[in-house]
């Protein structure tokens, strides 16, 4: 299968072949794996059909396929190295090749869903990624190559120069040029391309591509005809692209798709600025209290939107509400702290009633519109919490004392002395509390706060005593537990031993039945065993497990629960693994494996579990009574699906029956076609399968609808891979009429569709 062209604005069509057997991408392209300059990404790159295609230049980002989730949300980040999140949309999966984009008409916004209300600058090293749920399905690495001048045309010889970072492997890439008109012309579609290597011909041009020693490239295209070369010269679609991974199907994945002269930005209305166009977010939760003749202005301090300019500092301002001759008294305190917190604002009227406005400060200018805030006179006394509130304790703690009013003062003495004085100050001798506070040893802390007007708190007191007698860690459990025949087999990982030379003296494994009860007596392993066959168990009953690990000091706290197991009893039916088993060109032989069941007196039924008794994909079944059937997947013809076969064991031995059920997935090959093409008396399609010697039937009307005609897959010529077909059609074979859509259906079991046929 190939990865669909990208033509930003207009139509998407499947891709067509290039020169040599390589796929047609779209505009110069690079392998990612060979940009040493550009960080790698955590995150796996998308498997075809999904992908994630970036155009820095826009900001525009498209993401493909992800059927399989289509009508869930999904998260796409920007983030850049030292900066973090630099952008962020949230989307909906809708069905088609284009799952949803991002900042181009007809998609989301960046910000939408998320309040990062910014349009990221997208550059080289930016880490694109996709998240359902929280969890990553994907992420391209945005690829530092791109067209650095507009073509030059001499005679019938045009040139495209652009660059291409560190460590790009020359043998994969490509540069192409975008133009309609170019249809018209001896060239026959709507673009050129160069791909490396001596200037090879093509329809109406032969093309070549160099690199240079200093990080530069240079398309080079020779046209048959003046009229051309000027077509393609006057064309503004230079375009270079990269991608980090090519299957074996040589789908192109992780793209960044770079479009010279293109401006970033908003790319439709309504979408927010971008880093360098607004002013810096404003600080929050702005407090102002009147102090006689001052003003206390505290506020929690911002942060930038990330991909801005850093916040240097504050302005405040207070404006008097009198107005004399047109004017209004005003008075502030530029603040060069990006971490400042509060102010003073000294001198003013006492008699007088101001407004406060907040603003950040940046290279990019000032929050706009500032917020005001009106004074008001504060007489409540703040309440200080203490986090943790007191205790015995193991190990050191950290205390965490908060105040309920911004800007509140808090101190703390350590010998049960009032850290406030009489008048409202602060006694001599107490602690202003800055940062939490280590606590090592046994200690007693009393502490209050003082708000910015002034108010006194209630004092409180909390005691931690320190016993330096660490337990380890909850042990964590290492996969499921594994049944047996009255057994469980356990498994867990060794946890943190409590403190430096401290060692793990052993664990202790309780079961618990399925409601919760512990189940006899605990069993004990040395600390040096991470794994126990949990025995004496009642078959088949389910039960689950904890863990705990001690050291010098006692027991760490129980494990959580495991997942549930259950155990086998003294008739066990066991249908075996589940399998992935490939569609071939002929029957496809598989055999069941029971042989993990009771064998003493058993007797044996298997059947296949059938949603209907008309199931498409019902087979038959050889040696049903046996332990070891086999039966037949079948060439690929509709109504088939690739759906699992679900086969049951029924084992009976002593009068007591048991059973399991296994599942067999057929695996199909991955078909895929250019756009069909159709005129009176002439049609066409091209495609390609991941394997060779199938068969394709062409349909319309749907899957299952009237077959057009069939083709052989062959095997592609190299260096690409997998198989391709071409069916043709011509005078009385072809269809009367242009049919719409096709699908495609494979007999190794594929399909695509719907396809759109165009008119030649």
């Amino acid at each position: 299968m190939k990865s669909p062209q990208h033509e930003p604005g207009g139509p998407r069509f499947r891709v067509s072949y290039g020169r040599a057997g390589t796929i047609a991408g779209v505009s110069a392209v690079l392998c990612a794996t060979s940009l040493l300059a550009i960080p790698s990404a955590n995150a796996a790159v998308p498997s075809f059909p999904d992908n994630l295609v970036v155009f820095p230049d826009r900001d525009f980002i498209t993401i493909e396929g992800y059927q399989d989730r289509v009508g869930q949300t999904a998260l796409v980040e920007v983030t850049r190295k030292g900066a973090g999140v630099v952008g962020s949309a949230q989307g909906v999966v809708t069905a088609g090749d284009v799952a949803f984009e991002i900042n181009h008409p007809g998609g989301y916004c960046w910000g939408a869903g998320t309040g990062l209300n910014v349009t990221p600058d997208i550059r080289p090293g930016d880490v694109v990624s996709i998240k359902f749920n929280g969890a990553e399905a994907g992420a391209t690495t945005v690829q530092d190559a791109y067209v650095t001048e507009h073509s030059s045309l001499s005679g019938t010889t045009l040139t495209v120069k652009g660059h291409a970072g560190a460590g790009v492997n020359p043998a994969q890439m490509e540069q192409r040029i975008v133009e309609p008109a170019l249809k018209d012309t001896s060239v026959g579609r709507r673009d050129v391309r160069a791909v490396p290597g001596p200037l090879t011909a093509e329809d109406g041009y032969s093309s070549s591509l160099a690199f240079g020693t200093d990080g530069t490239f240079t398309a080079t295209y020779v046209f048959n005809d003046a009229a051309t070369a000027e077509i393609a010269a006057a064309a503004s679609g230079e375009r270079a692209m990269a991608w980090e991974v090519e299957d074996a199907d040589a789908n192109r994945q992780g793209l960044t798709i770079a479009e010279f002269g293109e401006l970033g930005g908003p790319g439709m209305g309504g979408c927010p600025n971008g880093p360098l166009q607004s002013g810096p977010a404003g600080p929050s939760n702005v407090k102002v209290a009147k102090a006689g003749g001052d003003l206390k202005v505290n506020w929690t301090p911002a942060q930038a939107v990330p991909g801005t300019p850093a916040i240097t500092g504050y302005r405040v301002t207070a404006v008097g509400h009198t107005v004399t001759g047109r004017e209004q008294a005003e008075s502030g305190v530029r603040i060069s702290d990006p971490k400042a917190a509060g102010t003073t604002i000294k001198g003013l009227n006492s008699g007088e009633d101001y407004d406060v406005y907040v603003v950040s400060v940046s290279s990019a200018g000032e929050t706009f519109p500032a917020v005001p805030f009106i004074p008001e006179t504060d007489s409540a006394p703040p309440t200080v919490t203490a986090s943790p509130n007191g205790g015995t304790f193991p190990t050191a703690q950290e205390l965490t004392l908060t105040a309920s009013e911004q800007g509140s003062d808090i101190y703390y003495t350590l010998d049960g002395t009032d850290p406030i004085g009489s008048g409202g100050v602060a006694a001599e001798g107490a602690i202003l509390y800055k940062a939490p506070v280590p606590v090592a040893a046994t200690s007693k802390f009393t502490y209050a706060a003082i708000d910015p007007s002034g108010n006194v708190s209630d004092k409180a007191t909390v005691e931690f005593t320190i016993t330096n007698d660490p337990v380890p860690a909850a042990p964590a459990f290492a996969g499921a537990p594994v049944a047996g025949k009255g057994t469980a087999t356990v498994s867990w990982t060794a946890p943190n031993p409590g403190a430096e030379g401290l060692t793990i003296t052993g664990y202790t494994v309780q079961a618990y039945t399925a409601d919760g009860t512990a189940f006899g007596s605990a069993k004990k392993v040395a600390g040096d065993v991470t794994s126990l066959v949990y025995d004496g168990l009642a078959g088949d009953t389910q039960y689950r497990f904890t863990v705990k690990a001690g050291n010098s000091n006692g027991d760490s706290p129980e494990s959580a629960m495991s997942a549930p197991v259950t155990v086998q009893g003294d008739v066990v039916a066991n249908a075996g693994p589940d399998q992935n088993v490939a569609r071939r060109t002929t029957a496809t032989a598989v055999t069941l494996d029971g042989t993990g069941s009771t064998t003493a007196g058993a007797i044996y039924q298997w059947r296949q579990v059938l949603a209907s008794p008309t199931d498409p994909d019902g087979v038959t079944l050889s040696g049903s009574t046996t332990l070891r059937p086999t039966f037949n997947l079948p060439v690929y013809k509709y109504p088939m699906t690739n759906k699992p076969l679900t086969f049951e064991l029924k084992v009976t031995a002593g009068g007591v029956t048991k059973t399991d059920v296994v599942t067999v997935t057929p695996v199909p090959d991955r078909v895929t076609a250019s756009q069909g093409q159709w005129k009176s008396r002439d049609f066409r399609v091209d495609g390609t399968s991941s394997a060779v010697g199938g068969t394709v039937t062409i349909r319309v009307g749907g899957p299952g609808g009237t077959i057009i005609g069939t083709a052989p897959v062959t095997a592609a010529a190299a260096p690409a891979t997998g198989g391709v077909f071409s069916l043709r059609l011509r005078d009385g074979n072809a269809p009367a009429t242009n049919p719409g859509n096709i699908w495609i259906e494979s007999s190794l079991g594929g399909t695509a569709g719907p396809i759109t046929v165009v008119n030649k």
